[in-house]
């Protein structure tokens, strides 16, 4: 059952994703959807849960002062497809796969289209976490194993990022970049396998706070790409 909950004292996307990682962690609580321009938290449980509950497992700062009636489910012809929601990925997928082909174009070679594919893959998802810098790392910890454990790994992600990026792009230390790639997307893999087992809607924080993207299906494509190609590279570079 869905119910709206009124939440004062929230006044970021940091408080946002900790108000939802909160929520989130009640044994009822399915699914957690806040509205930070709103005030607002949607709240999914499989059984009734007192304001008293949810406002117990909230620092202080974090009052809940009412709730509406259930919130419905919207008919299924009206709620957003897959492909809607994850149109933004997709796009962003286009642009670096075209960009990787015409800068390979003349002499062309799989081996370096995929490390121009894999540069820019991180150049520019880093760049949308810098976006939101502070907001992000509670997002991230929602779901990574690894930034869970150490908060401060959340933090220097999307630097790690833009450092792998420039290895790729300048075919630098590219051994070391491509066991990375596979030590940093499967540990999120891990997560985000985790969640899905769950049935726990979160916010994906790929492309960090400014897209609305959902975790598992938009993780698991771009960390399956990112995978497959760094596997194969690594096994060629040995081969």
């Amino acid at each position: 059952m869905k119910k709206t909950y009124t939440i004062t004292g929230m006044t970021c996307n940091g408080c946002k994703a900790k108000v939802e990682h909160l929520l989130t962690n009640l044994d009822t609580v399915t699914a957690v959807d806040v509205n930070l321009e709103r005030g607002e938290a949607i709240i999914d449980a499989t059984t009734p849960i007192s304001i008293n509950t949810l406002q117990t497992s909230l620092p202080e700062k974090y009052t809940i002062t009412a709730y509406t009636e259930p919130v419905f489910e919207q008919p299924e012809n009206v709620q957003k497809s897959d492909i809607k929601q994850l149109f933004p990925l997709f796009l962003i997928f286009f642009y670096i796969t075209t960009a990787s082909i015409l800068k390979n174009l003349n002499t062309w070679e799989t081996s370096e289209f995929m490390f121009d594919f894999m540069g820019l893959f991180y150049i520019v998802f880093s760049f949308f976490k810098f976006l939101d810098y502070t907001g992000f790392p509670k997002s991230f910890q929602m779901y990574d194993p690894l930034a869970k454990q150490l908060p401060a790994y959340a933090w220097i992600y999307p630097f790690i990022e833009v450092a792998l990026g420039l290895l790729f792009l300048f075919r630098y230390q590219i051994p070391i970049a491509l066991i990375s790639t596979i030590i940093i997307l499967g540990i999120t893999t891990i997560g985000v396998t985790k969640a899905l087992f769950d049935k726990k809607t979160i916010q994906c924080a790929c492309l960090g706070t400014a897209l609305k993207l959902p975790m598992t299906k938009a993780t698991f494509i771009e960390n399956s790409i990112m995978l497959v190609m760094a596997v194969w590279m690594l096994i060629n570079l040995y081969s």
